[in-house]
């Protein structure tokens, strides 16, 4: 498996993801995991049109995700996975999904958040599912862009 990164990105494929992201991690896939936009159409393919050209892209459910890794369907592809919430890499790993590396890049201000780092808030739940996604072994930390600095978690949690 190829499974370069996952960000937590709530903004999913946008600007930084598409054009510094991708490259970054040479990511041939990106792959969106999120339980509701799968099912949206018109979410779906607004977001395939800002797809770097030559590169795959796939929006699938947690479920699907976690199936499809499990049966190598990627082992051929550099993937770039972008998820909202932090409790969807923690149903991956708990489904078997090896995740290298946990980047969280825009959470947005919501009621009962808090802010972190520079346009990242969270709620209770949110840190406590990262502080178990990093018990688990999977290196976690805040950067907005792949040329600033990673910031660990454990400094701001």
């Amino acid at each position: 498996m190829s499974l370069q990164l996952v960000r937590i990105d709530q903004r999913l494929v946008h600007g930084i993801v598409v054009t510094q992201y991708t490259s970054a991690t040479k990511a041939k896939r990106i792959m969106v995991v999120d339980d509701v936009i799968c099912d949206d159409e018109t979410q779906k393919n607004l977001m395939r049109m800002s797809k770097p050209a030559g590169t795959g892209m796939s929006i699938i459910s947690t479920e699907t995700a976690i199936k499809n890794f499990g049966i190598g369907k990627y082992d051929n592809h550099n993937v770039l996975i972008v998820v909202k919430e932090p409790e969807t890499v923690l149903k991956l790993i708990e489904g078997g999904v090896k995740i290298p590396e946990v980047d969280i890049g825009i959470v947005f201000n919501t009621p009962n958040s808090e802010p972190i780092v520079n346009q990242v808030y969270l709620n209770d739940k949110q840190k406590k599912d990262l502080k178990k996604i990093e018990e688990l072994g999977v290196p976690v930390y805040f950067q907005y862009v792949p040329t600033n600095p990673k910031e660990e978690l454990s400094k701001y949690i």
